[in-house]
């Protein structure tokens, strides 16, 4: 996984632990991303992960 020790560029992921694809759509049916967004999650860089989340029409939790 791409970190940063940049605290803005902290983005976590939006899954949920409960894995299900919608093989119709290519989709999480747990965290509603794409097939795409979860294989490329490792290499995106911050901004397109806040435009996953945006996406998914959520708020980005706080740093844990």
């Amino acid at each position: 996984m791409m970190e940063t020790s940049e605290p803005q560029d902290y983005v976590p992921s939006p899954c949920i632990r409960r894995c299900d694809l919608d093989r119709k759509r290519q989709s999480c049916l747990g965290c509603k991303r794409l097939l795409e967004e979860i294989m490329r999650w490792g290499v995106m860089t911050p901004d397109e992960r806040r435009a996953v989340w945006a996406r998914l029409g959520r708020p980005i939790p706080d740093r844990p």
